[in-house]
């Protein structure tokens, strides 16, 4: 981490214990120029538990008899910032790459790695289930995975606020896949049954089985120190297949952070998995 970020009214020991936290769990890192997110973040759970300082609520983590807190915690840091057809028109160029799939007579798998609360893999599923009763093509297989409990809840409840569903969600997609509850807005079965949410530590853990057409990772790269975002390259690779695309975020590139994948000569702004070398080329001259 380049440098410890500070926080005025906190102690560095509180910032390093929350920020070493985080790490452990996650493989994220608060940047110095971002340490505003940790008192932010942090003020709901101050409130609930009735304290007024971060190092109040370090030293209920460190003292060990809650067993919730250190969760908490986490749950709080990580990023969850995400909205429906974020970035729109890489949809467009994610449904091209779905097609040449389709060509080679397979049904596509697609991996949201990062899902956050469900945004982005309801936008494919609506997007692909609009297709399909257009042109009468399978959905594709989509699996969606985050490091938050919360997060991988809130994806399969699928229910989303009045201020989150109006977030880049045109009203007639919304009239058509959401109904009404209360206050709130709840997907389509229709929907909710194209998605496989379960929980993954993208930083630590193995790849859901199985390899996949298209991998989004969006903005959770950013937050990795230079060996933990290799380790997730090599994640991600091993999870495409050869020729597999990869999406980043707008301001995430493989350029000069790994080998295992090149600019895609198809799609502006997306990755394809470098093909492996065949049996016995490896280490030709």
């Amino acid at each position: 981490m380049t440098g410890l970020p500070t926080i005025p009214g906190a102690s560095a020991i509180a910032v390093s214990v929350l920020t070493a936290l985080l790490e452990a769990r996650t493989g994220q890192q608060i940047a110095s120029n971002r340490s505003w997110r940790i008192d932010t973040a942090l003020k709901p759970l101050l409130r609930d538990r009735g304290l007024e300082t971060l190092d109040q609520l370090v030293g209920v983590l460190l003292e060990g008899r809650d067993t919730m807190v250190g969760d908490q915690i986490v749950e709080a840091l990580v990023n969850g910032e995400t909205s429906f057809f974020r970035d729109a028109l890489i949809f467009d160029s994610i449904i091209e790459a779905a097609t040449a799939v389709e060509a080679t007579g397979r049904r596509p798998r697609i991996w949201c790695a990062g899902c956050s609360s469900g945004q982005e893999p309801l936008s494919l599923a609506m997007l692909f289930a609009e297709r399909q009763q257009d042109r009468g093509v399978p959905v594709p297989e989509i699996v969606a995975t985050d490091v938050s409990d919360a997060a991988v809840a809130r994806t399969r409840a699928a229910r989303f606020t009045q201020f989150e569903i109006q977030r880049g969600l045109p009203i007639r997609r919304m009239m058509r896949w959401f109904e009404a509850a209360g206050a709130d807005w709840v997907a389509n079965p229709e929907l909710t049954r194209m998605i496989s949410v379960r929980r993954h530590n993208l930083a630590a853990e193995p790849a859901p089985p199985g390899q996949f057409d298209i991998v989004l990772c969006r903005n959770v790269l950013l937050y990795f120190a230079p060996p933990i975002k290799a380790q997730v390259f090599a994640r991600l690779a091993g999870a495409l297949r050869s020729g597999g695309t990869l999406v980043l975020g707008a301001g995430e590139t493989v350029i000069g952070q790994t080998r295992e994948f090149e600019p895609s000569k198809r799609l502006r702004g997306f990755y394809e998995r470098v093909a492996s070398p065949a049996p016995g080329t490896r280490n030709a001259a």
